[in-house]
Protein backbone atom coordinates (compact mmCIF):
# COMPACT_ATOMS: atom_id res chain seq x y z
CA UNK A 1 0.00 0.00 0.00
CA UNK A 2 1.28 3.10 -1.04
CA UNK A 3 2.09 5.14 2.06
CA UNK A 4 -0.11 8.56 2.61
CA UNK A 5 1.98 11.73 3.72
CA UNK A 6 -1.25 13.20 5.96
CA UNK A 7 -1.64 9.40 7.71
CA UNK A 8 1.50 9.77 8.74
CA UNK A 9 1.76 13.20 9.91
CA UNK A 10 -0.48 12.58 11.87
CA UNK A 11 0.51 9.56 13.30
CA UNK A 12 3.77 11.37 13.83
CA UNK A 13 1.84 14.19 15.63
CA UNK A 14 -0.25 11.49 18.11
CA UNK A 15 3.48 9.57 19.26
CA UNK A 16 4.66 12.94 19.96
CA UNK A 17 1.42 14.37 22.40
CA UNK A 18 1.39 10.48 23.96
CA UNK A 19 5.69 11.21 24.73
CA UNK A 20 4.81 14.45 26.27
CA UNK A 21 2.34 12.62 28.63
CA UNK A 22 4.07 10.02 29.09
CA UNK A 23 1.54 7.80 27.47
CA UNK A 24 -0.87 8.88 30.54
CA UNK A 25 -4.28 9.57 29.23
CA UNK A 26 -5.18 11.90 32.52
CA UNK A 27 -1.87 13.69 31.71
CA UNK A 28 -2.63 13.92 28.41
CA UNK A 29 -5.97 15.68 28.79
CA UNK A 30 -4.38 17.77 31.35
CA UNK A 31 -2.19 18.82 28.95
CA UNK A 32 -4.80 19.70 26.42
CA UNK A 33 -6.61 21.67 29.14
CA UNK A 34 -3.47 23.67 29.94
CA UNK A 35 -3.24 24.27 26.07
CA UNK A 36 -6.82 25.03 25.59
CA UNK A 37 -6.43 28.16 28.92
CA UNK A 38 -3.36 29.56 27.03
CA UNK A 39 -4.73 29.40 23.46
CA UNK A 40 -8.63 30.71 23.46
CA UNK A 41 -10.78 30.49 20.99
CA UNK A 42 -11.85 33.75 19.27
CA UNK A 43 -15.64 32.65 18.23
CA UNK A 44 -18.03 30.77 20.98
CA UNK A 45 -17.86 27.39 21.62
CA UNK A 46 -21.17 24.96 20.56
CA UNK A 47 -21.41 21.97 22.05
CA UNK A 48 -25.08 21.30 21.09
CA UNK A 49 -27.84 21.90 18.40
CA UNK A 50 -29.27 23.86 21.55
CA UNK A 51 -25.71 26.09 21.71
CA UNK A 52 -26.19 26.91 17.76
CA UNK A 53 -30.23 27.60 18.34
CA UNK A 54 -29.11 30.04 21.12
CA UNK A 55 -26.67 31.77 19.47
CA UNK A 56 -28.67 32.25 16.21
CA UNK A 57 -31.48 33.81 18.26
CA UNK A 58 -29.07 36.10 19.91
CA UNK A 59 -27.99 37.22 16.61
CA UNK A 60 -32.19 37.74 15.16
CA UNK A 61 -32.73 39.89 18.22
CA UNK A 62 -29.30 42.23 17.77
CA UNK A 63 -30.27 42.10 13.95
CA UNK A 64 -31.04 46.45 13.00
CA UNK A 65 -33.79 47.18 10.68
CA UNK A 66 -31.61 48.49 8.07
CA UNK A 67 -30.50 44.83 7.71
CA UNK A 68 -33.61 43.77 6.34
CA UNK A 69 -33.88 46.45 3.50
CA UNK A 70 -33.85 44.80 0.50
CA UNK A 71 -33.73 46.18 -3.17
CA UNK A 72 -36.79 45.40 -4.76
CA UNK A 73 -36.27 46.90 -8.73
CA UNK A 74 -37.94 45.12 -11.44
CA UNK A 75 -35.97 43.95 -14.40
CA UNK A 76 -35.97 46.67 -17.41
CA UNK A 77 -38.89 45.44 -19.73
CA UNK A 78 -38.24 44.74 -22.95
CA UNK A 79 -40.51 46.34 -25.95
Amino acid sequence: MKPDPIIEELWKTKKELAREADHNTHQFFENLRKWEAEHPHPSPALRSAEDLQNLIAEREQRRTPEAELALKDEPRRKD
